[in-house]
């Protein structure tokens, strides 16, 4: 084989089978919908310590996605051997919030679509998600639940504790009561009737509660 008979390989003549333009458009596309899975993720989001890095994550999985697929769909080979070499990948990294997952699978979805060539489906499908999960996000929680955990003496001072709550919060459901020799703690979840925690105060006014502890509760109690 001389120099000549390189230009000459099957191999590069399967870099010519592509077009340019097609490329060019549907990375296009995928810039615009991953830069608009960005902007609601970043409107969406609920969370205390926002990820910027995850963020920015959105829009280039979109493009990556769209440029695998565009190979994929363009060479047989090559969708076999693409195959064979991501399902070696494994990725570590550990999703915090729920709805990130949420995220990433839209970001693959929109890759996906478009590198088949279907981009009205991608850009429809992708405003109705986004309507969507703004619309959800932007909704507000009539009541926000939070478990109060207090110790108490004896019995005359867990009644007094549970009449305070009475008139204080929305509604209560006691999860768990300990009793010690010396002591009772109570473990209450509770739904507040504002964003107002005076009782909190009031009950460790109540002669013979030791502590009272509010936590805001995320559904995940253990009993």
């Amino acid at each position: 084989m001389n120099f000549s008979d390189i230009f000459k390989s099957s191999f590069l003549d399967n870099i010519t089978e592509f077009s340019v333009l097609d490329t060019v458009i549907g990375l296009g596309f995928a810039l615009v919908l991953g830069l608009f899975i960005f902007l609601v993720y970043k409107k969406t989001f609920s969370g205390v310590m926002y990820s910027t890095g995850f963020a920015l994550t959105l829009p280039g999985l979109s493009l990556v996605t769209t440029l695998v697929i565009m190979a994929v769909t363009s060479n047989v080979v090559l969708s076999l051997g693409m195959v064979g070499a991501l399902s070696i990948v494994r990725f570590r990294t550990a999703i915090k919030e729920p709805m990130e997952i949420v995220f990433l699978f839209w970001s693959l979805a929109v890759g996906i679509v478009i590198g088949a060539g279907m981009i009205p489906l991608a850009v429809i499908g992708s405003v109705i998600i986004g309507i969507i999960l703004i619309i959800f996000a932007n909704r507000k929680i009539s009541s926000n639940p939070y478990i109060l955990v207090t110790s108490c003496q004896n019995e005359k001072t867990e009644e007094s504790v549970l009449a305070s709550l009475d008139k204080a919060v929305e509604k209560y459901v006691i999860k768990s009561k300990t009793v010690n020799r010396d002591s009772i703690e109570l473990t209450v979840e509770l739904c507040m009737k504002d964003s107002k925690t005076d009782f909190v105060n009031n009950i460790c006014k109540i002669s013979g509660v030791d502590n009272a502890v509010l936590v805001s509760y995320n559904g995940e109690y253990m009993s």
